[in-house]
C-alpha cells in the first residue's frame, strides 16, 4: 500500500480521474522537464524584459543587481521545494492538497481566486504571443496591415485565432505532449538568445565593454531608495514574478518521478538558469548601448532595429515558443485545475481547460481595445496579493499542523467525519488567517501607509498568513495522525 492508494470510495463532489492521486507508475517527468518548466516560466518577453530592466532602474551596481537575482532564484527554490514535496509524495495537485488547511469545501475559495488570476494573464499572453505569429507571417509572407476591428488588423486576429487554436489542442494532447513542448522549448530559447547576444556583440565590437562596465559601476544619480533597501526591492520583486507558480506548483510535481528529481530540476531551472539568463540580458541591453544610443529592453524591439531577416525569423518562432511555454505553465493548467475542483463528478481537467480557454478568449480579444487602458495593474495586483496568504497557510498546514502526514481518503470525503470536513467542509480558522493577512497584503497595493511595502507584499502576506493560521490552528483539538 503507498501513499496515494485510496481505500475506500471517495465522494463523487471532490473527485475524478484528473484529481485523483497519480501512482508512481504513471509518473514520467524528470529534472529535465521541471528544469523546463522554469526555463519557459523566465523566458518570455516579459521575464527577458524584467530581467534587463532591474539593471537599469535603481542604479545600483551590476554585480549587486545580479547577486539580488539569482539570491531570489534560490529563494524561490526554496519555496517551491516546499509546497512541491507533498504532491510528489501523494500525486495530487494543489488543488487537492489545500484541501488539508481550508477544508474540503473551503479550498475551492482560493482556488477559485488562484484561477480567476490565471485566465486574466492566460487572455493577455494569448494577445501576445499572436504578436510574434503576426511578426513571422509579415516577414515570410508580407502580409501586414488590413481593417481594423478592436483595435486588431485582420493578421492580427487571424494570428490570435492560430494561437488559441494552438494552445488547446496541445493540452487536449496532454500532459506528455505539454512536457514534450517545454523540453523543446526551453533550450531553443536559450540557443536563439545566446544567437541574439552574437550578433549583437558582432556588430557594437569591443565598445560593448565599456557599456557593460558602465552598467555594473551603477549611476548614484538615480532617485529612489538607499541601495539596501534598492537590493532588497530587486529580491522582492523577482520573487513576486514567480509567486503564482510557486502557490499551485505541485500542479507540475506530481508528475515528478522522485523528490530529488524535483529539486534537481528546480536548482537548474531557477537559481542556475535565471543567472545565465540574466546575463544574457543585460549583455545584449549593454550592446543596443552601443549600436542604437539607447538602452532597450524589449527582445521584439531589438530584433526589428537589428533589421535581419532571418534572425526575425527564428526570432518570431523563438517569442511564440516562449510565450506559448509560460502560459502552459502559469496560466492554463492551473485554472483547468482549479475549476474541475468546483464539480469533480461533472468538470474534468480537459473541460476546465475549455472553459478557461473561452473565458481568456475574449479577455485577450478586448485587450488592446479596452482591457490595457482602463488600469488592470490594481486589480491583478490585488488578486496576486490576496494568493498570497495562501501559500504560508498551506505550508505551515502540512510542515507544522499535519506534520508532514495526510490521509489521502480524508482529502476526497465529504464525510462529517473526516479529517479534513472541519465545519461543513471549511476551517474557519484557515479563512480567518487567510482573511487577516489578505487584507493587509492587499493593503500593500492600495494604502499609502503601506506603500514602503508594496515590492515585499506578498512575502509579508505568506509569512503572516502561516503565523496566524498556526496560532489558531492550536486552538483547536489535536486531529488524528493519518494512517
Amino acid at each position: 500500500m503507498t501513499d496515494t492508494d485510496l481505500r475506500r470510495a471517495p465522494d463523487a463532489g471532490l473527485h475524478n480521474a484528473d484529481l485523483a492521486p497519480l501512482p508512481s507508475d504513471k509518473r514520467g517527468w524528470g529534472a529535465f522537464e521541471i528544469f523546463n518548466v522554469w526555463n519557459n516560466d523566465i523566458q518570455s518577453l516579459f521575464g527577458y524584459t524584467l530581467a534587463a530592466s532591474l539593471f537599469l532602474s535603481y542604479g545600483l551596481n551590476g554585480w549587486a543587481v545580479f547577486a539580488a537575482i539569482v539570491i531570489a532564484g534560490a529563494i524561490v527554490m526554496w519555496l517551491v521545494n516546499l509546497t512541491g514535496r507533498p504532491s510528489v509524495r501523494y500525486g495530487v495537485p494543489y488543488p487537492v492538497i489545500a484541501r488539508a488547511a481550508m477544508g474540503v469545501q473551503g479550498a475551492k475559495f482560493p482556488a477559485l481566486v488562484r484561477g480567476i488570476v490565471a485566465i486574466f494573464w492566460y487572455g493577455v499572453q494569448t494577445y501576445f504571443a499572436s504578436t510574434a505569429v503576426a511578426l513571422l507571417l509579415n516577414a515570410l509572407l508580407g502580409l501586414e496591415g488590413g481593417a481594423e476591428f478592436l483595435g486588431m488588423t485582420a493578421v492580427g486576429w487571424l494570428s490570435y485565432l492560430i494561437v488559441c487554436v494552438f494552445q488547446v489542442a496541445l493540452f487536449m494532447k496532454g500532459i506528455d505532449w505539454i512536457g514534450r513542448f517545454l523540453n523543446w522549448a526551453g533550450p531553443f530559447v536559450y540557443v536563439v538568445m545566446i544567437a541574439l547576444m552574437l550578433v549583437i556583440w558582432a556588430k557594437a565590437g569591443n565598445a560593448i565593454f565599456p557599456a557593460l562596465g558602465s552598467i555594473f559601476e551603477g549611476r548614484a544619480e538615480v532617485d529612489g531608495p538607499g541601495p539596501v533597501m534598492a537590493f532588497l526591492a530587486v529580491i522582492g520583486t523577482m520573487i513576486a514574478y514567480f509567486a503564482a507558480v510557486v502557490i499551485n506548483f505541485g500542479d507540475f510535481s506530481r508528475f515528478v518521478k522522485s523528490e530529488s528529481a524535483m529539486k534537481r530540476g528546480n536548482f537548474w531551472g531557477l537559481p542556475v538558469s535565471i543567472a545565465v539568463f540574466s546575463f544574457v540580458a543585460l549583455f545584449v541591453t549593454a550592446g543596443t548601448v552601443v549600436l542604437f544610443g539607447e538602452a532597450l529592453t524589449n527582445p521584439a524591439e531589438i530584433v526589428e532595429r537589428v533589421d535581419n531577416l532571418a534572425l526575425t525569423v527564428i526570432a518570431a518562432v523563438t517569442f511564440f515558443a516562449a510565450t506559448v511555454g509560460i502560459n502552459l505553465v502559469a496560466n492554463f493548467i492551473p485554472p483547468a485545475y482549479d475549476i474541475a475542483n468546483l464539480a469533480p463528478e461533472r468538470i474534468s481537467a480537459k473541460a476546465g481547460g475549455v472553459i478557461t480557454a473561452l473565458i481568456a478568449f475574449f479577455i485577450g480579444a478586448l485587450w488592446v481595445s479596452l482591457i490595457s487602458k482602463i488600469g488592470i495593474t490594481g486589480f491583478v495586483d490585488t488578486l496576486g496579493a490576496l494568493l498570497a496568504p495562501l501559500y504560508g497557510i498551506l505550508v505551515v498546514d502540512y510542515y507544522l499542523v499535519q506534520r508532514g502526514e495526510l490521509s489521502v481518503d480524508d482529502l476526497f470525503s465529504n464525510d462529517p467525519s473526516g479529517r479534513y470536513h472541519y465545519d461543513a467542509g471549511w476551517n474557519r480558522d484557515a479563512i480567518i488567517a487567510f482573511a487577516v493577512a489578505a487584507v493587509f497584503s492587499t493593503g500593500t497595493v492600495w494604502l499609502p501607509a503601506l506603500a514602503q511595502l508594496s515590492g515585499f507584499g506578498w512575502i509579508f502576506g505568506a509569512a503572516l498568513g502561516g503565523v496566524l493560521h498556526l496560532a489558531l490552528s492550536r486552538r483547536r483539538a489535536p486531529q488524528p495522525r493519518a494512517t
